[in-house]
């Protein structure tokens, strides 16, 4: 791995949504052990290709690759896939219920960080953050928010959240009770 051939850039080839689902398989909870789950981290939501090149035909996911391998994605889910993917649904809910700068956060033009995930052979070298930064870029322009949940006991995502600029608004716990944190970041602001 070379840091230096590492490149940025929004989903354009169906291998690339091929490549994001089978990264996503290697870091599912069931797929890793626990203590990896603990100490690297864990995505939740397993989406289907159709689902995924739905999501992309409305707003590019941004993927960082190095050659042809695709070995982290941040992916952008917009308002409309809310009743797309059962167990986020407690997660738009909420957005009804939860303030954020003295109005619901449903009521913000915002979207809604589906899932971000890096290959663990190219974690600690600040691609979390590079994506993060890359989105902001591509999408300051048409939202003023970005919106994102994360399990409370995915340890290091919390902390690459915060790190990256965004801040807890709401915790809560599911009917599952699994207990998520709902966390924003202000696209317009500096960070």
């Amino acid at each position: 791995m070379h840091q230096g051939s590492i490149i940025l850039s929004t989903v354009s080839l169906t291998n690339e949504l091929q490549q994001i689902l089978q990264l996503q398989q290697k870091n599912l909870p069931q797929n890793i052990s626990k203590t990896e789950a603990i100490t690297q981290g864990f995505v939740t939501v397993e989406h289907t290709f159709d689902l995924l090149k739905q999501m992309h035909d409305v707003e590019p996911a941004v993927i960082a690759k190095d050659g042809d391998k695709v070995i982290g994605y941040a992916l952008v889910m917009t308002k409309e896939f809310g009743k797309a993917i059962p167990v986020l649904f407690p997660m738009f809910e909420m957005f009804e219920k939860v303030d954020y700068q003295n109005r619901k956060l449903a009521a913000h033009n915002y979207f809604v960080m589906g899932q971000v995930c890096i290959d663990k052979d190219y974690r600690g070298i600040g691609l979390f953050d590079k994506l993060y930064q890359k989105l902001k870029e591509q999408l300051s322009s048409k939202f003023d928010i970005m919106i994102t949940e994360v399990a409370s006991r995915n340890a290091r995502s919390i902390q690459a959240h915060k790190k990256s600029g965004l801040q807890t608004v709401h915790i809560y716990a599911d009917a599952q009770e699994e207990v998520w944190e709902i966390m924003v970041w202000d696209l317009k602001s500096g960070n």
